[in-house]
């Protein structure tokens, strides 16, 4: 998986593309570092371009958005597509992320 990370004002955009694995755990603590840091009001993923999510890749996510709530930050989930969204559907993600 490929990450790319901006920052906006307040807001840290994460780009994610190809497929995000248990492999890819050592990667995805940078984006829970963000998390942590005091300028970030709200962590934006994006997700459009990740072709294809494992069950470790779901762990990755709850614990970032365990990590946003620790802070009182948002995380948002944006753009997933395939098996992706029927993974995050599957996973009733919904209920626990904003996926817009």
């Amino acid at each position: 998986m490929q990450i790319a990370m901006r920052h906006t004002a307040e807001t840290c955009d994460v780009t994610l593309s190809g497929t995000f694995t248990f492999s890819d755990s050592t990667a995805f603590r940078d984006v829970l570092a963000q998390i942590g840091e005091p300028k970030v009001q709200r962590v934006v993923l994006h997700m459009a371009k990740v072709e294809f999510v494992d069950s470790a890749a779901l762990g990755m996510l709850l614990l970032a958005n365990d990590e946003a709530a620790k802070y009182q930050k948002s995380l948002i989930i944006n753009g997933p597509t395939g098996q992706v969204r029927k993974m995050f559907d599957l996973a009733r993600f919904n209920t626990l992320f904003t996926i817009s």
